[in-house]
């Protein structure tokens, strides 16, 4: 887990949607679910903070698209960025990794949904691998 000595920020490419973090961020989860591959081109991997912690700064180009009832995704309708994805229930939000401004030390900590892994790439075996959406990756307080 990072500590926290200054506010994290984050984007999409085009500025349109801006984000801060001010508290700590969970380690990185590869989904590799056939919704998430869908919404990013490949598998996603993503950070989460709780939704306490997130401050959406700019969100001229923000927008949700909800798949299932009350789970949704957060990409940059300008330039098409994926950015978050939300229970909207729950108290974690998760922030794909690549939309950090600055490198935060995260580790990529477990593989989930591996049963609908694609087929042009490996896993990484050295880290837990479960065939569906259940880790022990903990949110951090």
């Amino acid at each position: 887990m990072t500590e926290i000595k200054q506010a994290i920020t984050g984007g999409c490419v085009c500025g349109a949607v801006r984000y801060q973090v001010n508290g700590a961020l969970r380690p990185v989860i590869a989904c590799h679910c056939e919704q998430c591959r869908r919404f990013s081109g490949h598998f996603v991997a993503a950070t989460a903070t709780r939704k306490v912690y997130f401050q959406l700064l700019k969100a001229e180009g923000l927008k949700w698209y909800s798949y299932q009832p009350g789970l949704r995704q957060g990409f940059c309708q300008v330039c098409g960025s994926s950015l978050f994805f939300e229970d909207e229930q729950g108290e974690r939000l998760s922030i794909a990794a690549g939309s950090l401004d600055q490198p935060q030390g995260l580790k990529l900590a477990a593989h989930i949904f591996a049963a609908e892994a694609g087929d042009y790439y490996q896993l990484d075996a050295t880290l837990p691998i479960s065939q569906d959406g259940e880790h022990s990756v903990q949110l951090p307080l």
